[in-house]
């Protein structure tokens, strides 16, 4: 945080984005220290229980079983996470336990995935039209049934026996008058109990140590406190529907590899436009606005439409049609002018094999009033056939037009000079 605050930031741009990472930071040194702080609390109690399973004169013993029971956890799932037994049972006893509580959540989990795997099925399609969807989910579910089957796939690995298969150890009561002094003993010693005797042993160490206490005495137990057991058939169905919604997830992974690009984008945008301040914020939603247009105006430099009167006056309601362009249709008279300079009226009076010159678009062009803008192919060539008969009846004719003077100073033309000169009369 002293680094990114001592560097020197050049723009407003750059200082917000340092802003946001020094917030970060903080949040994050924060969320730590607290952590620390309540581990070093010990409110649930569990740090004292464990500093007493690894004090007295068996702590070599309680410390090898435990290195013992992380090694085998390594050796059958390398790349997990191995987690203490009393923290995993601890955020997880509920959730097997209760298995009302668990069905009703995995409906609503698979109903999730079903609806995002649907909405990325058909935001793929429309993004990458190309792509062989039904090939790429074969692929998927091959390797799914693979790992499946060998108990690698993320998140279901299969464990050889099942935690709730421990039998534990039993607890003799008559030595304890009240639930406090079970608490002393800690909560894998609780824990054990419990499952000795099929009760549920979720909760906290005043939770299983109150459970536990009530049993006391008791020849039948409460049956809201039991372990529900499955059937074999019920198990089956459990499997099956684990195994449909663990075959979902392997689809969403796959959906999260094809639009990467498009997530990594939608980030960066989102954090540009928190870069952005409130005032910068307003004008990019108006901008963004479509604006109202019902008599499909031309647009000004603003992004709006231009005033009614204003295109009225511009003529711009007037449309000029140019066969010579492929029947392309010009607005207004300014527009319709500009275009014979341009390169579309060009090349069609090329491929007539016409010259593009002002005759054919001027108007004070003399002489050529009747074909003034010329936009037909038919008059366009007339009007070419006209000004080159007109040429010719111009052009200068040396026999007929050139003077010469004989001796007497009378001027005459060329043919007529030469015929009195072959007649000898000059």
């Amino acid at each position: 945080m002293v680094d990114e605050y001592a560097n020197r930031k050049i723009g407003e741009k750059e200082k917000i984005f340092s802003e946001h990472k020094l917030k970060y930071l903080l949040e994050l040194h924060n969320n730590s220290t607290n952590k620390l702080k309540e581990l070093y609390e010990d409110k649930d109690g569990e740090r004292k229980a464990e500093v007493q399973a690894l004090s007295g004169p068996n702590e070599f013993t309680e410390f090898y079983n435990r290195l013992k029971q992380i090694k085998d956890f390594y050796k059958k799932h390398p790349d997990e996470i191995s987690i203490p037994l009393s923290i995993e049972f601890e955020e997880t006893t509920r959730a097997y336990l209760n298995t009302d509580d668990m069905s009703a959540l995995n409906m609503d989990y698979k109903k999730y995935l079903e609806q995002l795997n649907n909405y990325l099925y058909g935001f793929i399609t429309r993004i990458k039209p190309l792509m062989d969807m039904d090939a790429e989910l074969g692929k998927v579910d091959t390797e799914f049934q693979k790992m499946w089957a060998n108990g690698t796939f993320p998140g279901w690995s299969k464990e050889t026996e099942s935690v709730l298969a421990n039998t534990g150890a039993h607890l003799d009561l008559s030595a304890f008058s009240s639930w406090e002094e079970l608490v002393l003993l800690g909560l894998d010693r609780l824990k054990s109990a419990l499952m000795a005797l099929g009760v549920k042993c979720g909760g906290t160490l005043e939770e299983r140590a109150q459970r536990l206490f009530s049993t006391k005495g008791m020849k039948t137990l409460d049956p809201s406190i039991l372990v529900k057991k499955n059937s074999g058939k019920n198990m089956e169905k459990e499997q099956a529907r684990q195994k449909e919604i663990a075959s979902m997830e392997a689809q969403l992974y796959r959906y999260a590899e094809f639009v990467s690009e498009q997530r990594m984008a939608t980030k960066e945008n989102v954090q540009r436009k928190q870069a952005r301040t409130g005032g910068e914020r307003d004008d990019k939603e108006d901008n963004d606005d479509i604006p109202y247009n019902p008599k499909n105006l031309p647009l000004g430099w603003d992004g709006k439409p231009i005033p009614y009167w204003l295109y009225k006056l511009h003529g711009l309601n007037i449309s000029y049609n140019c066969e010579i362009c492929g029947n392309f249709t010009y607005k207004g008279p300014k527009a319709f002018q500009r275009h014979f300079a341009e390169w579309r009226h060009a090349h069609g009076m090329r491929c007539l094999g016409i010259p593009n010159t002002a005759h054919f678009a001027n108007k004070n062009v003399p002489n050529t009033a009747h074909f003034a803008n010329v936009t037909q192919i038919e008059d366009a060539i007339t009007l070419w056939e006209k000004l080159k008969s007109q040429k010719q009846n111009e052009r200068w004719i040396p026999d007929q037009e050139e003077e010469y003077e004989d001796s007497l100073g009378n001027v005459v033309n060329r043919k007529t000079y030469e015929d009195l000169k072959r007649q000898g009369l000059l």
